[in-house]
């Protein structure tokens, strides 16, 4: 489960994201292949295998051949279930938002969530010096996270005061915190954000150039990013597992805040 579908069906991206009804939320799957399409010979009956899909609180998804990604061996499926949309949208978030350079100084918010956790983990292997935005209460943890150099409370403005110049932002918490952080970034500078959370003072900040994430899916770095999780290289925790019957009560949990994931089953 992830933040895009209680916002989906609240309708607070309904200009971003429309939908038609009925509608069948769900961004992420993990499961066995059931039976593989016509001129298919990638897959058969029994992969287990995973994917950024769309309508997956089902029990039976169809998914393009070429959007699965067949599970490593040695991770396990509710693992499995809660990486794909979050490592595309961080790695997107870094690569294509931030634009992040080996050697350059990166701030990443909410550096604790899936997607946060992911940013961390690809601006790391890129050879930048990480600074890890959470709230105060959770600056331990941050600084515990592989690939951090230093963590900072965002729910505190004397700390973002103190921020030296930054070569460029990633951010995935938005608000008014997204325009504090805007004027902290070096002129000629990057800054990624989400489509719903552009800085509102950007044109107080001609020469920052802000790029609009929208991750595109992916199956090479779906694959990668497993590999990681599998090899313990990066970690997106899972909250609690609950039945796909229960996805009202998952969202209503959800909706409440956390940085760890839900996995439905079916």
């Amino acid at each position: 489960m992830n933040p895009a579908d209680w916002r989906v069906r609240s309708g607070t991206v309904k200009d971003f994201l429309p939908i038609a009804f009925p509608y069948i939320p769900g961004l992420d799957l993990a499961g066995t292949v059931v039976e593989a399409g016509e001129g298919v010979t990638s897959f058969e009956p029994g992969d287990r295998v995973m994917a950024v899909a769309r309508h997956t609180y089902a029990e039976l998804c169809t998914v393009k051949a070429t959007d699965l990604v067949k599970i490593p061996d040695g991770l396990e499926m509710a693992t499995a279930a809660a990486l794909p949309l979050v490592n595309v949208t961080g790695d997107a978030m870094i690569r294509l938002g931030a634009k992040v350079q080996p050697g350059q100084t990166v701030l990443i918010t909410g550096a604790l969530g899936g997607v946060g956790r992911s940013a961390v983990f690809a601006a790391s292997q890129i050879g930048a010096r990480v600074i890890a935005g959470v709230r105060g209460k959770r600056l331990d943890a941050a600084r515990q996270l592989p690939g951090v150099s230093e963590a900072i409370a965002i729910d505190d403005d004397a700390e973002i005061d103190k921020l030296g110049p930054l070569d460029c932002v990633a951010d995935t918490v938005g608000g008014e915190l997204a325009g504090q952080l805007l004027a902290r970034v070096k002129e000629g500078g990057t800054f990624g954000c989400f489509p719903t959370q552009n800085p509102r003072n950007a044109t107080l900040h001609p020469t920052i150039q802000i790029n609009v994430v929208i991750a595109p899916v992916n199956s090479a770095t779906i694959l990668r990013y497993a590999e990681a999780v599998r090899d313990g290289k990066l970690t997106i925790p899972v909250e609690r597992i609950m039945p796909l019957a229960d996805a009202a009560e998952a969202q209503a949990i959800a909706e409440k805040g956390g940085t760890a994931k839900i996995i439905l089953t079916a």
